[in-house]
């Protein structure tokens, strides 16, 4: 195409249009499109959660196409009241300083709590409780929960068990302690500190996995929040008799394999205790334990489902 002579600025400004056009009509030239979103740029919703589902489906649901989830109820509760048909309070303890009692849990306002409180003056000065299920589940199957931790030294836990010390399969979704006093543990108010144990005649297997919430994505609001600060969904999608992957706020948080075939149904628990041990943390002050605003651990609610073929 030749310009013709123009003796007017906006004559040529019109030609000059006219030529772009007419090269991209004959040489097929296209306005390139607008870039996909990035999934982890702050395009999920991290606010609208689907209750029906696990919630890593609302933001990255990896959902085998052949499979759907189907709830359990009888390992499901918002809290509401106390169900004695779903849970019970078993008491066994842990070492000293631990004192478990039944009246250290219970339901109110929509939240199971477990709460620790000072026996001043006794060896088994840290009152506490557990809750338990009644019912078992097996593998493959996904829980969660939404917990906000107890601020004092000692383990909140969200965990899987059957057996005793010599012979279970264990899973722990969380053992949280967002104040460590030891001065050891610097992470632990954002990491899950999650794990198995397969124990056979006290021959043990175990392997952690040990997500820091501060390396969840950019736009998940929870992001660097610690325990005590705000509640948390802690889960485990338990996928087969050796491969357990842990959830934390709808993302990933590590992973385990076991050396060893789980074999056993499991109970879901909460529980909350301390022990004078570096791996824990360190004991908590017993002043800690009269102040009403830290000494308790909050459950929100628990879901969970099986995994079963469409």
């Amino acid at each position: 195409m030749v310009a013709p002579k123009l003796n007017s600025p906006l004559l040529l400004l019109l030609w000059c249009i006219c030529l772009v056009s007419a090269c991209n009509k004959n040489t097929g030239v296209i306005t390139p499109p607008e870039p996909e979103p990035d999934p982890m740029t702050g395009d999920r919703d991290f606010e609208n959660i689907d209750p029906n589902q696990p919630s890593f489906v609302s933001i990255d649901d990896t959902t085998p196409e052949t499979q759907k989830w189907v709830k359990v109820e009888e390992l499901t509760d918002d809290f509401d009241s106390w169900n004695d048909n779903k849970w019970f309070k078993p008491l066994w303890n842990y070492g000293v300083p631990v004192d478990m009692k039944a009246e250290n849990a219970g339901v109110t306002d929509g939240n199971l709590w477990i709460k620790a409180t000072l026996n001043e003056g006794q060896e088994r000065w840290f009152n506490t409780s557990r809750v338990q299920s009644r019912a078992q589940i097996n593998y493959p199957m996904y829980t969660e929960s939404r917990i906000k931790t107890a601020h004092i030294s000692a383990y909140n836990t969200f965990w899987l068990n059957n057996g005793n010390i010599s012979n279970r399969n264990e899973i722990d979704v969380i053992e949280n302690n967002s104040k460590p006093s030891c001065n050891c543990q610097p992470d632990f108010p954002w990491q899950m500190n999650s794990q198995y144990f397969h124990v056979v005649d006290d021959d043990t297997r175990r392997n952690k996995g040990n997500f820091d919430n501060r390396n969840l994505s950019d736009d998940n609001p929870l992001k660097g929040v610690r325990w005590n600060e705000e509640y948390h969904i802690v889960g485990v999608w338990w996928k087969d008799a050796r491969n357990i992957q842990f959830y934390l706020d709808g993302e990933p948080a590590g992973s385990v394999v076991s050396e060893r075939d789980f074999t056993r149904d499991l109970n879901i628990i909460w529980d909350l205790w301390t022990v004078d041990e570096p791996w824990l943390g360190g004991l908590p002050p017993q002043s800690d334990l009269n102040d009403e605003t830290i000494n308790t651990m909050k459950i929100d609610w628990i879901r969970t489902w099986t995994l079963e073929d469409r």
